[in-house]
C-alpha cells in the first residue's frame, strides 16, 4: 500500500531515477529474496548514474561542439598523418591535468575540428567544463562584451573554462583591438588551464599572421611551448564517402 506514496515522495524529492529503478524492481521480479542493502544499493546506483549522466548533458550542451564526435570513432586507417599513438595519448586528457595545449594544424578537410570535437567530447565525459568556439566568433563575443559593459566577466569566464577550442586560427589577420583580445583570453590561460587550436596554417606561419611582432612573440610563446601538435596532411575527408570512412564525415 505504501509503495505509490513512496514512489510519490521521492519523485518529489527529486530522486526520479530511484523512483524508476524501484519500479523496474518490481516489475521484473526477483529482488524480494535480495538483502535490504544490496538492493537498497542498486537503486542509489541508479540514481548516482542518472544524475552522472545529466550532468554530462549540461556540460556537453555548455561546450557547444561544433560535431558530434567521439574518441571511439575516431579513423586511424585515413591517409592524412594521424600519430595514433599521440592522439591516444591525448585522449586520456593527462595534458589537460597539467595545462598543456594542443594544436591541429592541416589543410581543409583533413578532420581537425572533428579531432578537437572528439577530444572535447572526451573531457565533458571525464567531468571537466568545456567551450567550443571559432575564432572569428570569439572576436565578436569580446567586441560585444566590451561595449555592454561585461568585457572582464567574459574574459574570467574564459579563464575558468578547463578545455578551450579555438577553431579555425589564422584565417584572417586580426585587428590591433582583437589582438589585444586574444592576448588577453590566452596569457589568462596560460600554466593554469589547456586550449585546443585548430589551424589550416602551419604553426610558422602563425607569427606572421597576428601581426604585431611583440604580441606575436608573447602569445605564441604562451601557446606553443607547452604544446603537444599534430599536423595532418592529404586529401580533403569530405570527398570521400562515409562507407569508405567508416565514421561520421569529419571536417
Amino acid at each position: 500500500m505504501l509503495t505509490h506514496p513512496t514512489l510519490d515522495k521521492l519523485e518529489s524529492l527529486g530522486f526520479a531515477a530511484m523512483a524508476h529503478a524501484v519500479t523496474e524492481q518490481d516489475r521484473v521480479g526477483g529482488f524480494d529474496a535480495m538483502p535490504f542493502m544490496e538492493r537498497l544499493g542498486l537503486v542509489v546506483e541508479a540514481e548516482a548514474v542518472a544524475r552522472d549522466h545529466k550532468r554530462f548533458v549540461s556540460r556537453l550542451r555548455a561546450a557547444a561542439l561544433r560535431q558530434t564526435a567521439a574518441i571511439e570513432d575516431v579513423n586511424y586507417r585515413a591517409s592524412r598523418g594521424l600519430d595514433r599513438k599521440l592522439f591516444q595519448e591525448l585522449a586520456t586528457l593527462k595534458w589537460i591535468g597539467k595545462g598543456d595545449n594542443c594544436l591541429l594544424v592541416g589543410p581543409t578537410g583533413t578532420g581537425k575540428s572533428w579531432l578537437s570535437c572528439a577530444l572535447g567530447h572526451q573531457a565533458c565525459r571525464a567531468g571537466m567544463s568545456v567551450i567550443y568556439v571559432r575564432v572569428s566568433r570569439l572576436l565578436e563575443m569580446l567586441a560585444l562584451s566590451r561595449a555592454v559593459g561585461r568585457y572582464e566577466r567574459q574574459l574570467k569566464a574564459l579563464g575558468r573554462v578547463d578545455l578551450l577550442v579555438l577553431d579555425d586560427w589564422g584565417l584572417a589577420p586580426p585587428f590591433a583591438a582583437e589582438r589585444r583580445d586574444l592576448m588577453e583570453v590566452i596569457d589568462d590561460r596560460h600554466g593554469r588551464r589547456s586550449t585546443i587550436v585548430t589551424s589550416q596554417l602551419p604553426v610558422d606561419a602563425w607569427h606572421a599572421v597576428i601581426g604585431d611582432p611583440t604580441i606575436a612573440d608573447a602569445m605564441l610563446d604562451r601557446l606553443v611551448h607547452n604544446a603537444h601538435r599534430i599536423a595532418l596532411s592529404g586529401p580533403s575527408l569530405r570527398r570521400k564517402s562515409p562507407k569508405e570512412l567508416d565514421v561520421p564525415t569529419q571536417s
